[in-house]
Parts: structure tokens; sequence; C-alpha cells
């Protein structure tokens, strides 16, 4: 008997039979196969995937065209193992595929690298890349402080309603181990059962059952879990991994894969530096030059519609400068978050209390000192705005982080909730 009939033993009235997929990923449960009993069941996390509105659900963060192309396309060039394949990289930019043989590669792939260095947006890339080929399984980005996205809480759950709706032949499957084992929605069961009776068993079914070989020739099928440092369950964090070690050790042909983003933590570290996963620093890829794209790119950008911004330049000519912009480079460093937020704190309208202008603001970003500085000048511009001392004494003052909504419905703020601020 093999390890899936264990699995869905006494499970009846239901069967897996040969038909289309229809490869749908992110937020967009429902479908006729899945059914949108099954998806209430389950209670996924809606915000999570990486469909999700950034701008109410961070983190807010994508890759400015041009730009990380190396770490993307060494994850793509992974995720491909066993087969020579055309790969297609951010096509708009790269323009041409290329092609690499890849075999014995380890199933799962940890990108590492310090707080603001691009992780998540590489995650997103990397999740929109593949939910284009119709190879994308699920996508989860955590987040602390944003409630259940910040435990292991609805995480597996999670996956499995994108599960089904990616592969609607796994719906009978998790629908019936839903209904025998109902814990596996209330989290009265362990982890490891949830994973292997709502994701790995019900995917690897319908692999056995043939019915994916069509989709499998286009390449193995990828989860993205971006920010795993942000979960607060470490312990749960630790048995995520460690079942998916044993569940690849188990199944070493099976066309899935898994990309992981995270800051080095020593509970993650300790796991996941093995001989069955792939490492990836992204500290060791310079971002010098992409950095150096993104601020170019972002500053004629909003030349185009800044009348201030285009006064000067007609009066003055280029701005930045070239001595301006490789000062701005070095000040930021290798941080793409110090990078993005130095740039909006720059080229933000003027206000009665700073009516300051972006030309005089970038000498001014140059003396200060990093994150802590920028926050309190941006933090000190922003005493005007309305609501703006309720909810800084809010968040000061929380026990537990909440997320942007959550902040917004204790204070009865309607505007906050739909301009997510």
């Amino acid at each position: 008997m093999s390890s899936r009939s264990t699995y869905f033993e006494g499970a009846n009235h239901f069967r897996i039979d040969h038909q289309i997929i229809y490869p749908i990923t992110g937020n967009n449960y429902q479908n006729s196969n899945a059914g949108e009993d099954l998806i209430h069941r389950l209670k996924p996390i809606l915000d999570a995937s990486h469909t999700r509105n950034r701008k109410r659900s961070p983190p807010d963060s994508e890759c400015f065209p041009g730009t990380r192309e190396k770490p993307i396309q060494e994850i793509i060039i992974w995720s491909q193992s066993g087969k020579t394949m055309r790969i297609y990289t951010q096509e708009a930019v790269i323009g041409h595929p290329e092609e690499h043989t890849i075999i014995n590669t380890p199933h799962i792939y940890w990108l590492h690298g310090f707080a603001g260095c691009g992780k998540s947006s590489i995650s997103l890339e990397v999740a929109k890349i593949f939910a284009k080929s119709g190879c994308l399984l699920a996508s989860y980005f955590f987040f602390r402080g944003a409630g259940d996205r910040g435990t292991m809480e609805r995480f597996t759950v999670t996956l499995a309603s994108q599960l089904v709706a990616a592969i609607p032949a796994t719906a009978p499957l998790v629908e019936a181990a839903v209904k025998a084992q109902p814990g596996l929605v209330t989290g009265d069961v362990s982890l490891a059962t949830q994973l292997d009776l709502l994701l790995l068993s019900p995917f690897q079914a319908v692999v056995e059952a043939g019915i994916l070989e069509e989709a499998v020739a286009r390449g193995p099928f990828l989860i993205v879990i971006d920010g795993l440092d942000e979960c607060e369950d470490k312990s749960g964090v630790e048995e995520l991994i460690d079942h998916m070690l044993d569940f690849f050790e188990n199944h070493p042909t099976i066309p899935l894969r898994v990309f992981i983003a995270s800051r080095v933590e020593q509970h993650i570290r300790g796991r996941l530096e093995v001989d069955g996963v792939r490492l990836g620093d992204l500290n060791s890829h310079w971002p010098r030059e992409d950095i150096e794209t993104f601020l170019q790119g972002s500053f004629q950008a909003v030349a185009k519609r800044d009348r201030v911004i285009r006064a000067y330049v007609q009066a003055h000519g280029k701005w930045p400068t070239r001595l301006n912009m490789d000062e701005l480079v070095e000040h930021v460093g290798e941080s793409f978050v110090l990078a993005s937020t130095t740039f909006k704190f720059i080229i933000q309208p003027a206000t009665e209390e700073d009516p300051s202008t972006p030309m005089e603001r970038l000498p001014l970003t140059l003396r200060m000192n990093g994150l802590d500085t920028l926050y309190a000048q941006t933090l000190t511009r922003s005493q005007h705005l309305l609501h703006f001392r309720h909810i800084i004494s809010t968040i000061t003052l929380l026990e537990t982080p909440l997320p942007i909504a959550g902040i917004a419905e204790l204070l009865e703020i309607e505007e906050l909730t739909n301009k997510a601020m």
C-alpha cells in the first residue's frame, strides 16, 4: 500500500479523474471544481499571498525593472532541476531565454540576507514569474504583527486553499481529509499532520495518478514562503522545516520545490544549513548597480510630473547631478529599504511646516544617520496630519502590534482603513 493510501484511509465518495488543469494562484480561490464550501471551511488568510493589496497588507515592496536579475535567475534555474529548459526571467528586461541543465538539486532553496536588502521583492517577483507560467502552487508572505499572518495558525489551510484552486483535482482529497478530521481546520492537530493531509499528500496523489503530466512537463511546481523570520511561532517554523525536509527525503522525485526567504535567525539557520537545502546569500550580490538603477529611474519618473523639479531642471540642468547620485548611492549602502525611504522623503510635497523643495532635502538626507534619523524627520513633518497623535500614541501603548486595519478599527477611523495610510 502506498503512503498516500494510508493518508486517506476511510475516505470515500470521491474520485480522481483526468481533467484539464487551469492554474489559478494567489487569492483567486473560487472555481467550479474546488467548491466554495471547502474554501469557507478552510478559512484561508486572503491577504497572505503575492496577489494581496500590498498597500494594506505589507510588505509593500517589488523589484524595480532591471534590478535583481541575477539572484532571480539563479532561483529559477534551481527550480528547473533535472532537465534542460529555456528559462524566461523578467522577459521585458532580459529579452532572451537561456538554456541550462541542472541535476540533483535540493528541493528547498533558502535565500537569506539582512533586513531591507530586497528579499521580499525577490519573493514577489519569483511568485509572479511562476504564476505566469502556471507552475506556482502557492505563496505565503509572513508579516510580524499582522494578526494570523505572523503565526502558523492558518498557514497550512491558506496554502491548501491555493492548492485546490491551482489544481482542482486535489479538492476532493482535501475535502475528504477535512471531513475525516475536522481538527485540520481548527488547529487541533499537529502542523505536520496538517501539511500531510491538506497539502503534500493531495499533491502527491494527483501526481501519481498522472493528472499533472502536461503541467509538470513545464517544470516542477513551486511554493514561495517569504519572511519566515517574521513568524512569531519559532517551534512551528522548526516543525515546518523538519517536516518538509523529511518529506523530500522520502519522495526525492516529486515535482515540487519550496523557496524560502528570511533573515538569518538561529532557529531557521540551524534547520536549513543542511545538505537538503540550496543556500542563497543575497548579501553576496552587491546591489549598488541595482540601487543606482532604482534611484535614477525613480527620480526621472517623478521629474516628469513634479513642476517644481521640472522648473529647477530647466533653470539649472540635470538633477540629481552625477555627484549627487554617487553620494546618495554611497549613503544608502546595500539597503533597498533605506534607498526607497530616502527617495520618498526627498520628493514628498512641501507643507506649511516644511516648505523645503526636493533639491533642498537631498543634501539634508546625506547628513542623516540611517533609518532612525530619517524616520524621526518624517514623523516631525507629519504631525499636522489628521489623527496623527492618536495613531502614534496607540502604537506606542499597544502591548501587541496591530496591522493598519486593526488600528483603524480600534480608533474607529474609517479613512485609515480605506486609504491604508
